[in-house]
């Protein structure tokens, strides 16, 4: 096992350096070290998405990602993402949608669907479907799930309108007139 040694972490826009082993799984650290309670274990082989967060904006199951080969890149979590006041559109439509029952499989749901969002802004349902098909749920919320991700589709594009038309017009109102 290799010796502990500090490593800075670049975690949702905060850098936290920690003394770990370099091969601890990042979940671990995020978990017990961050106390940021988003990312869940469910499997630990990578196979369940409870775990999911975001590196430089591509969802990766945290439980299974060595702390140490993080490096200078950004991690994002289910807190990173917005809180009560201001949440994420994917947040606001699991919300809106009632996309969670027991909650458990709600991270990696959630930080799937803002990754394809990131990657692709207008999915269609297969392409829904295709990216979470590796998230397992065990309460049967396939449905809602679902009805989220699209109701996420409609808020971020809604997102994505809104800040053209303030850019347009702060670009408008900075032209001499």
């Amino acid at each position: 096992m290799p010796a502990p040694r500090d490593i800075a972490l670049r975690v949702n826009g905060s850098v936290r350096t920690l003394r770990v082993e370099p091969d601890t799984p990042l979940l671990y650290v995020l978990r017990n070290d961050l106390e940021l309670n988003g990312p869940k274990y469910g499997c630990g082989l990578g196979e369940c998405g409870a775990c999911t967060v975001l590196v430089d904006g591509v969802a990766a199951r945290a439980c299974v990602v060595p702390v140490g080969g993080i490096g200078a890149r950004e991690v994002t979590t289910l807190e990173g993402l917005g809180d009560l006041a201001r949440p994420d559109p994917v947040q606001q439509a699991f919300i809106d949608c009632q996309g969670a029952q027991c909650g458990y499989c709600l991270n990696g749901m959630i930080m799937t669907v803002r990754a394809l969002l990131d990657r692709n802004p207008s999915p269609s349902e297969d392409d829904i479907r295709r990216e979470l098909r590796g998230n397992l749920c065990r309460c049967g919320t396939h449905l809602e799930i679902l009805a989220s991700a699209r109701r996420a589709v409609e808020l971020e594009a809604a997102r994505r309108a809104a800040g053209r038309a303030t850019a347009t017009s702060q670009t408008a109102e900075a032209l001499p007139g």
